[in-house]
């Protein structure tokens, strides 16, 4: 599929150093003897000499005008995933690759069409459909030549109603397939609460946390206009680096504005946090954002010491009491690197229940679904282990006492910063009265407890003036 926006775009971003994408048939030719799968027994200078540099992925393909370069593509099961990414520059000298954003976002859109193709490549005419059905998928993928969806498999559904052209001339190029039926809105603020904890004097624990705002919009028209609201709680502290999808029309640029690479005072923008939208057909996320909240949801201690052949822990856990007591899953996972399997194992726990991984050198504590009214519970055993075998976990970090316990749970229905929707100032311009349906969920990424025992791997320490 050929853009000539982007073309376009190409011709002036790169001035005397554009060289145009050859036709077709040349193009085609060209990158299979780059490719190596024409002429592969006969030498090509500027294909096979010693002196070329290769790039993995990127390649130089040569043509009539001269070197068309960057050329994404590879070759996998049989077929040749390939696009042309948009250098916004000059081409000579040739820029780093790190600093072409459509590297990454080509690379991104061919994983999405392999992964979409790839399953049928065995299946000759179920292929022959899949890639046929790919110019309409990629309409909605790829409107104007910038990815918005990589996940082609999403797509795949709704190809059926794809219209090649908008039939309304007001109708976005992001919306390029029309909903019949009673209107309703899906909202998900779906937040992740990252966390180094290490229960040291001279170390600063650290936590952070990223929000993203999920909508469906099923709503008839070509280009509806939706508006909706995110709130907090009047003492909550403000959103930050806030990000919008393409599709919001117009916000505060205060909003935009505000960055968590500040200090909080009080000119920071507190809302409100309005987003006007003309929403694509497909499920998007809104919004991102982040927030420096006071306190991580939950506190840890972790102790592991060395006495003699065992090696004893202590872990104290406490649900900060400000934190819904509701989980959808709750556990922490001790692993144990650099060491054989767990050969004996004594534990005492005051909640939950232990289990030891098949593997043997990982202990879950599953605490459930609540803490208990006294929100702490805590764990101590003793442990001594086996002869290691030819593969033992390894860890080039948790080396001697260097350790940690990683914690998972999800609290639906809740998020840490007290970002909620109100259905109610949802609006909708369209006939009828559209269903709103509402949720939230908190989920834990990357939440560590590291041993206080031993030094810390990442140290945060405070600057001294």
């Amino acid at each position: 599929r050929r853009y000539p926006t982007v073309e376009l775009r190409a011709e002036t971003l790169n001035g005397s150093t554009h060289v145009p994408v050859p036709a077709d048939g040349a193009f085609l030719e060209a990158l299979l003897l780059e490719l190596r799968l024409l002429g592969q027994h006969v030498f090509l200078e500027q294909r096979d000499t010693c002196t070329r540099i290769g790039h993995c992925c990127v390649h130089a393909v040569p043509g009539a005008a001269g070197e068309l370069w960057p050329v994404l593509a590879f070759h996998e099961g049989g077929l040749v995933y390939a696009c042309v990414p948009l250098v916004e520059g000059s081409l000579e000298p040739r820029p780093a690759l790190l600093s072409i954003p459509g590297l990454s976002q080509g690379l991104a859109l061919l994983l999405g069409i392999m992964d979409y193709v790839s399953p049928s490549r065995k299946n000759e005419a179920e292929l022959k459909a899949k890639v046929g059905q790919l110019r309409n998928l990629l309409i909605q993928a790829c409107p104007l030549g910038t990815p918005l969806n990589t996940d082609i498999r999403s797509l795949k559904g709704s190809f059926e109603d794809i219209q090649e052209m908008p039939a309304d001339k007001d109708q976005p190029a992001w919306r390029s397939s029309s909903y019949k039926g009673k209107p309703q809105v899906n909202v998900c603020i779906s937040e992740k609460v990252k966390c180094m904890q290490y229960d040291q004097r001279d170390v600063v624990d650290t936590w952070q946390v990223y929000g993203a705002v999920n909508c469906k919009c099923d709503i008839e028209g070509s280009a509806p206009n939706v508006t909706l609201s995110l709130s907090l709680p009047s003492n909550a502290p403000p959103l930050q680096d806030i990000v919008v999808h393409h599709c919001v029309t117009s916000v505060d640029p205060a909003m935009l504005m505000s960055t968590s690479a500040e200090p909080l005072h009080d000119s920071v923008y507190n809302g409100p946090y309005k987003f006007p939208f003309i929403p694509p057909a497909d499920s998007f996320n809104l919004c991102y954002y982040t927030s420096q909240v006071p306190v991580p949801p939950i506190l840890g201690c972790y102790q592991l010491v060395e006495e003699g052949s065992q090696i004893k822990i202590t872990v104290n856990l406490k649900l900060h009491e400000s934190i819904k007591n509701s989980f959808e899953y709750c556990e922490a996972r001790i692993p144990f690197f650099n060491r054989g399997p767990i050969a004996q194992l004594e534990y005492k726990v005051n909640y939950g229940q232990v289990d030891l991984s098949r593997e043997k050198n990982l202990l879950v504590w599953v605490i459930g679904q609540k803490f208990p009214k006294s929100l702490e519970v805590s764990l101590t055993g003793a442990l001594s282990f086996g002869t290691a075998g030819k593969e033992p976990p390894t860890d080039y970090v948790c080396t001697g006492n260097t350790a940690y316990v990683k914690l998972y749970f999800r609290i639906p229905d809740f998020t840490l910063t007290g970002c909620y929707v109100d259905q109610h100032s949802v609006q909708i311009f369209v006939p009828g009265k559209p269903k709103i349906t509402a949720s939230r969920e908190l989920i834990s990424s990357d939440y560590y407890i590291w041993n206080s025992k031993a030094p810390a791997p990442m140290v945060y320490k405070p600057l001294l003036d």
